[in-house]
């Protein structure tokens, strides 16, 4: 049990004896001890919070009698037994239909470890499931999360016996594999162990007593320790620190807080500014979007709101790259935050170049939305920075592609919302949306931007699959969708130069074409599952992704019926012309 990993500490044996309330606790030290997870040396803090969301979906539990433990104070009451975690129901199964095959309450999502490590039925889909992963035979939904809901009671049965703390470094080398503390002989005898082991001895009494300050002194004492035996080894404290800073600084969670203040403030400025003097809102008829209307005093504050969300976003950004030593787009949750990042940033510059707040309108929301997104779905996209797999270990290539290829995926998402403002106008009063040339123009400078950047990051990714792969092109699912997004939109630009379709047709295209992205995107990794790309594969999400898709066709397609029915002024026949010349 994971007791004797603490010189034979075991709360658990005295059952009369009252827990002590650990909730007062400083885990700062306790966090900041080094532990090699996942093919990576982090901060215990780093790995108390990624094994408490994959197991609950959640970075914090709260527990039948109400009480809510933090990662780092369930992590060392699950080692020394004071609290009954087999009975607790936080085992996640995200899948409806697994917890029907299970015969299990259907109302509920997390179940007891001990009831779900008793199922004979899940063990029964699991190996099947194991089976057909062995000879690469696709797996159906249920034996995917079959596989997840093992993967998590594994997980928990390690925690708890504590085979999972891998504190002890390696003597030698880096690639060498950590022990837990009771495997310690493996790399050093008793007697270099002692002091570190005597530091575990009241590191657990100091927890089980609730004692704060020999608590914080043990753990730094052992922190010291454990680096004492191999200081080559040993991640340097300042890089424990700042993950650990990272962990608690929650920079995109700030950002989040920002960007809705900012595009409420936004939004209220625009609409008082659209009042007349009868009193009737004219904000998205009005011609204050013209190129040349002035800023006011409340959309300066926006502004000013929304850059700080830029710098937590930026800040988090920059120091998941100097931990992961590595640009952040290796994975979904990582080209989400960073696409999000940069949708914002681009609105930004148009902004500062046409003086149109209309451009964070269109972003603000984008960026709030998909942060949101990765933040409600834990599981399918998760936050841990993982060591990059092979075919992803040249930062050269990795920076230049992907960041090419995720920075037009901005671009579209911009204009996507940019679409949906226009779309939205035309809903309301297509003669007047007709009107505007500033508008459409706009519309069509940021897509000119996606197309370039998606059109180059397309082409650099060739390159580096003939320098990886040994071929240019050969038809992958992502090289696939990337291609078939890119020719959505140059036929939604060239169509609209050539006259084949009118602005409204280029504002539905903004909309409609981005759902190819979002194929490329999402599509390829989490509902094909299929090709060389597979480092970006994952599970979930399908239910929001879908019901987006819904929404969105069922909106463009009131905007269209709305468009043809107006009775409204048709618009000039040289709009084309004049267009041709703006852009």
């Amino acid at each position: 049990m994971g007791i004797a990993l603490f010189g034979g500490v075991n709360y658990a044996a005295s059952p009369d004896v009252a827990a002590a309330d650990t909730r007062a606790l400083d885990f700062k030290q306790s966090g900041l001890v080094a532990i090699q997870e996942g093919g990576r040396r982090k901060p215990v803090d780093t790995f108390a919070k990624e094994a408490l969301i994959r197991v609950t979906g959640r970075s914090t539990y709260t527990d039948k009698d109400s009480r809510r433990w933090q990662p780092n104070d369930f992590v060392l009451s699950a080692l020394l037994e004071t609290h009954d975690w087999k009975s607790e129901p936080m085992v996640l199964i995200s899948s409806g239909e697994l917890i029907d095959r299970l015969g299990l309450d259907k109302a509920q999502r997390r179940f007891p470890f001990a009831q779900l490590a008793g199922s004979p039925e899940l063990q029964r889909i699991a190996s099947e499931a194991q089976t057909l992963k062995r000879v690469e035979k696709p797996l159906d939904r249920v034996q995917q999360e079959a596989l997840s809901v093992s993967d998590r009671l594994t997980l928990l049965a390690r925690v708890m016996d504590g085979s999972a703390l891998l504190i002890v470094p390696a003597p030698a080398s880096e690639t060498d594999p950590w022990v837990d503390p009771s495997a310690s002989s493996k790399y050093y005898s008793d007697a270099q162990f002692a002091p570190a082991q005597v530091q575990l001895r009241t590191m657990a009494n100091a927890y089980v007593n609730g004692d704060a300050f020999n608590f914080s002194r043990a753990v730094s004492q052992l922190r010291e320790n454990l680096r004492s035996l191999s200081p080559s080894i040993y991640p340097q404290e300042q890089k424990l620190r700042l993950e650990y800073f990272y962990n608690h600084f929650n920079g995109f969670y700030r950002a989040i807080w920002c960007y809705g203040i900012a595009f409420l403030i936004v939004l209220v400025a625009h609409f008082r500014r659209g009042f007349g003097e009868r009193g009737h809102v004219r904000a998205f008829e009005s011609g204050d979007m013209s190129p040349h209307s002035k800023v006011n005093a409340l959309q300066l504050i926006g502004v000013a709101v929304a850059l700080l969300g830029l710098a937590f976003h930026a800040a988090g950004i920059v120091m998941r790259c100097m931990i992961g030593g590595r640009p952040p787009v290796t994975n979904m949750y990582e080209s989400i935050i960073w696409v999000s990042f940069a949708v914002t940033f681009f609105g930004m510059i148009f902004f500062a170049r046409y003086r149109a707040p209309v451009y964070l309108l269109a972003a603000l929301p984008v960026t709030l939305i998909a942060l949101l997104l990765v933040h409600q779905m834990p599981i399918a996209m998760p936050s841990s920075i993982d060591p990059l797999v092979p075919v992803l270990r040249d930062n050269f290539w990795l920076t230049i592609h992907v960041l090419t290829i995720t920075l037009s995926y901005a671009a579209f998402a911009l204009a996507m919302g940019f679409g949906h403002i226009l779309l939205w106008r035309y809903a309301r009063n297509p003669a007047a949306a007709r009107a505007d040339a500033p508008m459409h123009f706009w519309l069509y400078r940021v897509l000119q931007l996606g197309v370039l950047l998606l059109a180059a990051g397309t082409i650099l990714g060739g390159v580096w699959a003939n320098y990886s792969w040994g071929r240019f092109w050969g038809w992958d699912p992502k090289e696939t969708w990337a291609l078939i997004a890119l020719l959505c939109y140059i036929v939604a630009l060239h169509g609209r130069l050539a006259g084949w379709w009118t602005r409204f047709g280029l504002a539905v295209a903004s909309v409609v074409c981005f759902l190819a992205v979002l194929m490329a995107w999402y599509g390829v990794n989490f509902v094909l599952g299929k090709g060389l790309h597979s480092y970006g594969f994952g599970i979930g999400g399908e239910t929001y992704v879908a019901t987006f898709i819904v929404l969105d066709l069922l909106f463009v397609g009131f905007a269209v019926w709305r468009y043809r029915t107006s009775k409204s002024v048709v618009a000039p026949v040289d709009e084309i012309e004049g267009e041709r010349v703006a852009v």
